[in-house]
């Protein structure tokens, strides 16, 4: 009994010791794969987020063409390219602009505040502030230009790397959306890799899983990113008709908040901006315009988000912020939409009913 059971136990050690250096071997090639496609990984995710979001209208494009998947592929990336390229041009353009005004007037030595109205002094907390602030810029610029030298010294390289950011978050943008369309060139084949990989990991409860994690790309893609772009659109309108400067500037800004369900606050300084430069009747119209955009979000998202597995708020704004922190500006969408997946999935493991429910 003894040498049998030696040798059984020789033989469940080998076996063991096997089966650990296997799998310590495809831990180390996922790591190093990982390490490899690091670079890629928002791309890759957002391209994703983008492709799943996406394949309901490519369907109907595609049948409307003849089931020509390539053809509707193809023509849909360009669509989303235009869409994503002219607002930047736009932008772009509104930039430079202000940057020739700005040079032409310091050229000729004609640059200047105007000077405050009176009304601003009355304001509560800053107005005296403000007021004496604003009324030393528009009686000696320079000075205060050199009175706060260093504090824009200090800040001027952290605006130019966000400016460069935001050229590469554009430049990932097109990329995300090029991978997209290939996915969608190769949907039939995409899916079923994905179907196979859910059951390989889910088993039985793959397909339900499946479904659930294109569900809540979808209604987070619509409910999160489709109401901070119509909010974007209507601010942008309001900036426009209103005359602030660089609207473009503010719109950019404004989308990045309405990601992180913070857009009122970027009204507040718009509103005080025109309060103190425009008549009382054209701010109090672009107060009431403000208060609409920002209340939009209330009836918008019941709609858009509800189509699907609705996500809490705060679900959605840790993912946006951890985004941003882990990815810089495209973490903004891609953590909000894969926090949300994570949050559902984790409800649907825990509580297994409400798959078939969200499903």
């Amino acid at each position: 009994m003894a040498p049998d059971a030696s040798a059984s136990d020789k033989t469940y050690i080998n076996r063991a010791m096997e089966a650990s250096i296997h799998i310590g071997l495809a831990v180390l090639l996922a790591i190093a794969c990982l390490m490899i496609l690091k670079p890629f990984l928002p791309l890759i995710a957002w391209g994703i987020i983008i492709g799943v979001a996406s394949y309901p209208v490519f369907l109907q494009m595609r049948s409307g063409l003849g089931g020509r998947g390539g053809l509707a592929a193809v023509l849909y990336t360009v669509i989303l390219l235009a869409i994503l390229i002219i607002p930047v041009l736009l932008l772009a353009r509104s930039l430079v602009e202000g940057v020739q005004v700005l040079t032409a007037h310091v050229k000729a030595g004609t640059l200047g505040v105007p000077a405050p109205p009176d009304s601003v002094a009355s304001w509560p907390i800053i107005g005296a502030p403000l007021y004496n602030l604003w009324k030393s810029a528009s009686d000696n610029l320079s000075e205060v230009v050199l009175r706060f030298a260093p504090q824009v010294k200090s800040i001027l390289p952290e605006v130019l790397a966000a400016t460069a950011g935001l050229g590469i978050t554009v430049v990932e943008f097109l990329l995300s959306i090029l991978v997209a369309g290939a996915l969608l060139a190769n949907a039939e084949a995409a899916t079923r890799a994905a179907s196979s990989m859910f059951r390989r990991i889910f088993d039985k409860k793959g397909p339900e899983y499946h479904q659930l994690v294109s569900s809540t790309i979808r209604s987070v893609t619509s409910g999160i990113l489709g109401v901070a772009l119509i909010q974007t659109v209507c601010a942008g309108l309001g900036f426009l008709v209103v005359g602030l400067p660089a609207a473009g500037l503010w719109a950019v800004i404004f989308l990045i908040a309405a990601v992180l369900q913070v857009g009122m606050v970027v009204f507040v300084p718009a509103v005080i901006s025109v309060f103190a430069t425009a008549s009382t009747n054209k701010a109090g119209i672009f107060l009431i315009w403000c208060i609409i955009v920002g209340m939009m979000d209330n009836i918008l998202k019941p709609l858009l988000l509800g189509r699907g597995a609705a996500v809490p708020i705060a679900v959605v704004f840790l993912g946006a912020i951890g985004g941003f922190v882990a990815m810089g500006i495209i973490g903004l969408f891609v953590g909000a939409i894969v926090l949300s997946v994570g949050y559902k999935l984790f409800i649907a493991w825990i509580e297994p009913d409400t798959v078939e429910e969200i499903a």
